[in-house]
């Protein structure tokens, strides 16, 4: 009998936190339309939410998300895929200005990969293997798995992964850049969740304009990146948490953010 649970399940383990968790066991998460829509509208939702401060990306124990439905692209045209402006779908999440942390066991494979860069973190098992097989399928990665890889890994790598299709154990992606720090597998999500927990206690516009300045400027020049950073800087000397953070190292106790 099917799993009668939608794809994407919301929790909220901990005030200020929430975990998106990708849920096709039967699929190995494979990111069927549904599931791409209803994760697009979680983002969308938690985006705005002044309540959520860090959102957390997982799958399951064995698999993150082995990429596409295959059996849901196999008769696609060309210009119904083009029509269904994939980009616009992810938007939400390439776009959210909350930190979200990708929390990755088992295998993120083509578009699981894609959706594992999206976050600002990755934290992976030491079995995790992060691939982007499409050629093997005859076709290339259509989500972000040409740009996104070769910004975060080099040209050498991503030509390798994008070319073979072989995957990088997490060892190997480490070393690349491409996640962030590697856990014992029965660790990942305990290890991701006190993350973040430790950045939802942060001042979330503080967290907000860090994470924006450092994604506008990875494609600006030197300069531009600097300029939006004095400006960033200069702004949060405005907000109600820089008055509260300074305040309260002064008189040596935990601040209380209120993204004010």
């Amino acid at each position: 009998m099917s799993d009668p649970s939608p794809p994407v399940l919301l929790e909220r383990p901990e005030p200020g936190i929430a975990l998106l968790r990708l849920h096709r066991p039967d699929a190995r998460n494979a990111l069927s339309p549904e599931l791409q829509t209803m994760l697009a509208a979680q983002f969308s939702i938690l985006s705005e939410d002044p309540q959520t401060r860090c959102i957390l990306v997982t799958g399951g124990d064995q698999v993150f998300a082995a990429g596409g439905d295959i059996g849901d692209m196999l008769e696609v045209g060309a210009m119904e895929l083009y029509q269904r402006h994939t980009e616009r779908l992810w938007a939400p999440i390439r776009n959210c200005p909350k930190p979200v942390i990708a929390a990755v066991c088992g295998y993120a494979y083509g578009g699981g990969c894609e959706l594992a860069m999206l976050a600002d973190i990755i934290i992976a098992g030491r079995n995790a293997r992060f691939s982007q097989p499409e050629i093997r399928l005859g076709i290339m990665p259509g989500i972000g798995g040409t740009q996104r890889l070769v910004r975060a890994v080099g040209k050498a790598k991503a030509m390798h992964m994008a070319l073979t299709g072989q995957p990088l154990n997490a060892e190997q992606a480490w070393i690349a850049g491409l996640v962030s720090e590697v856990v014992a597998d029965d660790e990942v999500l305990g290890h991701a969740l006190g993350l973040a927990r430790s950045i939802a206690a942060m001042p979330p516009l503080a967290a907000e304009q860090i994470k924006e300045v450092i994604l506008l400027g990875m494609d600006a020049s030197l300069d531009a990146g600097l300029a939006l950073e004095r400006r960033a800087a200069a702004l949060l000397f405005a907000t109600r948490d820089q008055k509260e953070g300074m305040q309260a190292f002064l008189e040596k106790r935990p601040p209380r953010f209120e993204g004010r």
